[in-house]
């Protein structure tokens, strides 16, 4: 009788790296793309991604949690089609760095979705969100002083025993300053079972009544999809359906049926 073969759980690893120019990101995101590498997997931050129409204004940190990250597609449109590429595309404001654009996981992780604690810690800075993620202080204050300086960042996903492979491909990509953590990249649970697993950048913004709200909405559309961003915005819909923002921001106003 055959011995039944126990496969060993896929160890993932994240690779950053820092590019000088606009157009080594876009290259390098289709390379990788075309390897097989998910575009969930792939994060890229920037200040100065050049623009295809003048944008008025920044969409704020608020702003994002309340409608979801921004689909791909309508950044590609302002930046480059390599962005609608990517998933959950956003403008954030981080603190000491400005106005960035945030693709890929990395963008859920500023706005507090994966925990209280990295949440809490965005308000110090990139460095403070880099080192909750496994990257040490260092290296996180070199990467902020980077971008602040105009330049590009990347993190990517990859299994541990091809780590060698897509360092050699960002170098020849243009990479610099390539660091590799021990694990991937936090990701907020699927399931919302009470106000205290949602993160604190969205449950401040929602009254009791719109908490409980947002989590039946949110839980039924993730039990009928298995996708976040899709029951997220289900969530938020919900919650604008029945309540208006009060004079604080927060969705506490219950709507009157006409």
């Amino acid at each position: 009788m055959a011995e039944t073969q126990i496969l060993a759980p896929v160890v993932e690893r994240t690779i950053s790296a820092i590019f000088a120019e606009q157009s080594q990101i876009d290259g390098v995101v289709r390379r990788l793309i075309d390897r097989g590498i998910p575009k969930e997997d792939i994060s890229v931050l920037g200040r100065n991604f050049q623009s295809e129409t003048r944008i008025t204004g920044f969409i704020t940190k608020r702003d994002v949690i309340l409608g979801g990250l921004r689909s791909g597609a309508i950044f590609g449109s302002l930046f480059g089609s390599f962005l609608s590429l990517l998933t959950g595309v956003g403008v954030l404001l981080i603190p000491f760095v400005g106005p960035v654009v945030a693709a890929g996981p990395i963008g859920a992780i500023l706005l507090g979705a994966a925990s209280g604690a990295i949440a809490g810690s965005a308000g110090a800075g990139l460095v403070s969100v880099l080192t909750a993620v496994g990257m040490p202080e260092e290296q996180a204050a070199l990467y902020q002083t980077r971008l602040e300086a105009g330049e590009f960042m990347m993190m990517l996903e990859v299994p541990a025993d091809r780590v060698g492979e897509y360092q050699i491909l960002l170098e020849s990509a243009g990479g610099k300053d390539i660091h590799t953590a021990d694990a991937p990249l936090p990701r907020a649970g699927g399931a919302y079972n009470s106000p205290e697993d949602l993160s604190p950048e969205i449950r401040t913004h929602l009254s009791p009544e719109a908490q409980g709200v947002f989590i039946t909405a949110y839980s039924a559309a993730y039990n009928d999809s298995q996708d976040k961003t899709t029951a997220e915005h289900a969530g938020w819909e919900k919650v604008q359906e029945q309540f208006d923002e009060d004079e604080n921001g927060v969705w506490s106003k219950v709507k009157v049926a006409l």
